[in-house]
């Protein structure tokens, strides 16, 4: 059983052939991450199991791919990319995807991005490099509240850390938890008490839009917004207008609806807003975990 790495950057391609072993199954490494889902039956030519870090996977092109079997899909959010649960009923393609490889790196991104909108670093940084000596006051987090909007491994991670600077930590979850040194809390309560609402939702069709202009607008005046889970989990318009108005004070934001994103669009130009390019999990410890897991998932599949 042949799989294939279909759009592997530089560094994971490095990985991918240092974790391999030398009794795998065939395992390709297209390294490219710059291709198209029409690339794509061309490159899956003959193999059974794709290795996908971020192409999207549309029926019409998997049907184009008529070996294809499994998607190795490098994370959580496959829906932003294909429909797993179509592919499986109209194609018998079963996506497979892969969890806690990189908690503790998200969580810190997220935890950097809190730290960076409550200082007002990127803001002050840019115009000191412009010639100005921008001054702003900044908000002290300790002893502030943060609230976490799903609660898994990346949640639990940046509980911790929080917890570590003197926060008080609030959560909420579609389904019951408990955690040391959190309270679960109503969303509507966790909102209109946060200092810092922090998402950590998948992205599904019942998570699509979740923060929409009706939960911003139930949100404490002034509140910073981190999001490192999907772009598509938050109403992005209503995002917009709650920055410029002030609604929300600042927000960090390492995923888009659009990526990447583009330059003219308005949240580039809000100076209230820190962005990073969905590299959240961009860490060597990280790109480790991930890969490994991917190559055991081949072999597992291969073994049958």
């Amino acid at each position: 059983m042949r799989a294939v790495f279909v759009d592997a950057s530089e560094t994971l391609a490095a990985v991918a052939r240092r974790l391999s072993r030398p009794d795998d199954p065939p395992f390709a490494i297209h390294e490219d991450p710059g291709i198209t889902p029409e690339d794509l039956p061309g490159i899956l030519a003959g193999a059974e199991i794709a290795v996908i870090d971020h192409t999207a996977l549309p029926g019409d092109v998997a049907r184009a791919c008529p070996g294809l079997k499994h998607v190795v899909f490098l994370g959580t959010g496959a829906r932003s990319y294909m429909d797993p649960e179509a592919l499986a009923a109209e194609l018998g393609v079963t996506v497979h995807t892969i969890k806690g490889y990189g908690d503790t790196a998200v969580a810190e991104c997220a935890f950097a991005l809190m730290w960076a909108a409550a200082r007002g670093l990127p803001e002050m940084d840019r115009a000191m490099r412009a010639g100005s000596w921008l001054r702003r006051e900044a908000l002290q987090l300790t002893g502030k509240t943060v609230g976490l909007v799903g609660f898994g491994g990346i949640a639990a991670e940046m509980a911790r850390l929080c917890g570590g600077i003197g926060m008080r930590v609030l959560a909420w979850n579609r389904t019951p938890k408990a955690h040391p040194g959190v309270d679960f809390v109503p969303l509507d309560a966790l909102l209109a008490g946060s200092d810092v609402v922090s998402l950590h939702l998948l992205l599904t069709d019942e998570t699509r839009g979740f923060l929409s202009a009706a939960r911003i607008a139930a949100m404490k005046p002034g509140a910073i917004l981190i999001n490192t889970a999907r772009g598509a989990v938050v109403d992005e318009a209503a995002l917009v207008e709650a920055l410029r108005t002030g609604r929300i004070a600042q927000a960090g934001l390492d995923v888009f609806t659009v990526e990447p994103l583009p330059a003219d669009h308005p949240l580039a130009s809000l100076p209230n807003v820190t962005l990073s390019a969905h590299s959240a999990f961009r860490t060597p410890e990280a790109s480790d975990n991930l890969i490994g897991a991917a190559l055991d998932r081949c072999r597992r599949i291969a073994a049958g």
